[in-house]
């Protein structure tokens, strides 16, 4: 009884260890930051980081020279099906998280230990806005058209596709409003690759400031100050 109990108590030290290294890193490696790339271009293309108090989404155009977001994810796929929006915000998350979970009151355990241990599928949740305005949620970041290239690529190689290459929509009615929709994604979301992780990685991709690495998106907004 006495052995049990000391390897009880040890692995729950090894467990509280791991939580504690964990918040640690989560509050110390988002100071510091990785600085913009110079690419000598115009920076005339409009983005945003958009947070909703606690996942990150990457804005952009929804259309431009460079991309037709509209021809990729379907408006038709939004119960408003309305064609007069001009900004797209993506985001990738865990699966379960995003159709299972509604409200924070919604989680279960078991959707949380899943998520937390990639033991579950990811999705993108792709919303659609006729306008977008700045704020404490909401940052706007000008970027070339290289810089931009790179970032669609980045979004685009994270969505799964069919046999014609096109993305594929998730059928839920687990959708946040009218003007949303979810597809299948790439990838395993952990407590080590977060929403806000992918995020980060985003404006990594567009030479855009970042934090090194960050789980919230405080560790994101707080480069945007």
């Amino acid at each position: 009884m006495k052995i049990v109990l000391v390897y009880l108590l040890k692995t729950l030290g090894i467990i509280l260890g791991i939580v504690a290294l964990y918040v640690i890193l989560g509050l110390l490696l988002p100071l510091i930051e990785v600085s913009a790339d110079n690419d000598g271009q115009t920076k005339d293309i409009p983005i945003y980081i958009y947070t909703n108090g606690v996942h990150t989404d990457i804005v952009m155009p929804v259309k431009n020279d460079f991309q037709d977001w509209g021809a990729k994810v379907p408006f038709s796929n939004t119960r408003s099906k309305s064609t007069d929006y001009n900004y797209i915000g993506i985001g990738w998350g865990d699966k379960g998280f995003y159709l299972d979970t509604p409200t924070w009151a919604d989680l279960k355990f078991s959707t949380a230990f899943k998520a937390a241990f990639w033991l579950s599928d990811s999705a993108m949740h792709c919303s659609y806005y006729k306008t977008m305005k700045e704020g404490e949620d909401c940052k706007m970041i000008m970027i070339s058209s290289d810089q931009y290239r790179n970032l669609v690529r980045f979004i685009e190689d994270k969505f799964d596709r069919d046999q014609n290459g096109n993305f594929i929509l998730i059928p839920t009615n687990a959708v946040y409003d009218v003007n949303d929709a979810f597809y299948d994604a790439k990838g395993k979301y952990s407590f080590l690759n977060t929403c806000n992780t992918w995020a980060n990685d985003a404006l990594k991709a567009a030479g855009q400031k970042a934090a090194l690495w960050t789980p919230s998106d405080f560790g994101i907004f707080r480069h945007y100050k």
